[in-house]
């Protein structure tokens, strides 16, 4: 009887052996036949079996699976399979498929990030976010695509995504800068960037000449600054303060960190230190026309129009063309000379109060008018800039200037 038995076990294990190889076969005739919608349903009906089977079918299977997955561009699965070769037949100690897991594998990559850069092109940040983070898992030496995964993120709104990849950027030390190779093509006359093997190889052969190397920067300051940022737009100021601190003390010649910083206080309500940040900020590139139209935004946005209009006006005396400071020094004389028309309107008919009336009219149409002659002065160096030409055309409408409306118009072509 104990023989009987044994031998029909012997023969369901047989079976089950036939069932995994007939799927396997079947499974790998779908493949060639390029049919992996066929080969997944296959291999995916029989994973029971196949779990069970040896490593050597394991492998096969997950192989061809695998393979499957990757040619239906559904990469999460297509990995797992892989890795699943690679581990089986690192346990069993017989690496028939691993290689070509490997390969698959790190051609895999490639398509990932070409995938991930179609997600963001079509602003589907999430799923682009993920690929880059995959391709980042694919093959960790290449930092950049943790970096990029994050942007994608940040672009898509979803910070906490954004926080978990700039924290693990931060864990890695990733710095980000890099050395661009560039030679100008003798041909063309045009600089063209490539690796150095090759920059060098075609400036020795004479196609290419006056070979260059340049240090982009490190991104550290700007992973804390997006960090900080993020956590400021959650509401965690406390973690967004820590950020910057840290931010700041790595890179303490960043005087746009020390800005944001300034504003945070603001939003705080602690405008003594908010004045104190500003005032340093200054000091630090008082020559910065940038920096001084930053330092004019973010007074101007704290409703601090004097203090914007100061840094407005130092912009110009650096860069008499800074048209963005002129429309903004300009927006600044008409956004007080609109707070009066509230009051203006309230007014009825007595003789107090239509002589307050006239009074803040007065008032208003002068502040109109300094902003029609920063705009003046800045059409005499941008004269076709529609910004300053729409403002000013808005301005003469308001100020019933009949005469400099109709001329603005004909400027605009209207």
């Amino acid at each position: 009887m104990k023989t009987r038995i044994l031998i029909l076990l012997t023969a369901m294990i047989s079976m089950v052996g036939f069932s995994q190889k007939n799927e396997i076969k079947a499974a790998d005739k779908a493949m060639k036949s390029g049919n992996a919608a066929e080969a997944k349903t296959i291999l995916e009906g029989a994973k029971s079996l196949i779990d069970g089977a040896d490593a050597k079918y394991q492998a096969q299977a997950y192989s061809i699976l695998g393979n499957a997955y990757a040619n239906l561009s559904e990469f999460e699965p297509a990995i797992n399979a892989l890795n699943k070769v690679i581990s089986v037949e690192e346990t069993s100690g017989k690496k028939k498929f691993t290689a070509d897991a490997q390969q698959r594998l790190s051609q895999m990559t490639a398509d990932i990030i070409n995938a991930a850069v179609e997600d963001n092109n079509n602003k589907d940040y999430k799923a682009g976010a993920e690929k880059l983070y995959m391709g980042y898992k694919l093959s960790p030496k290449d930092t950049i695509y943790l970096y990029y995964a994050a942007s994608s993120a940040v672009n898509g709104a979803h910070y906490d995504t954004a926080l978990e990849y700039y924290n693990e950027l931060k864990e890695i030390g990733y710095d980000g800068s890099a050395v661009k190779y560039s030679a100008v093509n003798v041909e063309t006359g045009e600089v063209e960037e490539m690796d150095e093997a090759t920059r060098d190889l075609y400036v020795k052969a004479g196609t290419h000449k006056d070979p260059k190397e340049e240090k982009t920067p490190s991104k550290k300051a700007e992973i804390v600054k997006n960090v900080a940022l993020i956590y400021q737009q959650q509401g965690k100021n406390e973690e967004a303060l820590a950020a910057y601190e840290d931010a700041i003390a790595s890179n303490p010649d960043d005087v746009n960190l020390i800005l944001n910083k300034a504003n945070l206080y603001y939003t705080l309500g602690d405008k003594d230190k908010f004045k104190e940040l500003m005032a340093k900020a200054s000091a630090m590139a008082p020559d910065n026309p940038d920096l001084m139209y930053n330092i004019g935004v973010i007074s101007m946005e704290q409703g601090n129009l004097e203090e914007a209009r100061a840094a407005y006006l130092r912009v110009l005396e650096i860069d008499p063309s800074y048209v963005n400071a002129q429309l903004n020094l300009s927006t600044s004389y008409v956004n007080e000379g609109n707070s009066l028309i509230d009051e203006m309107n309230t007014l009825g008919t007595s003789r107090a109060d239509t002589a307050r009336y006239d009074e803040l009219k007065k008032k208003k149409d002068d502040l109109f008018l300094k902003g029609s002659k920063v705009l003046e002065e800045a059409l005499k160096m941008n004269p076709d800039n529609e910004g300053v030409l729409s403002q000013l055309k808005n301005i003469y409408g308001a100020l019933g200037d009949t005469e400099n409306f109709m001329r603005i118009k004909k400027l605009l072509g209207e």
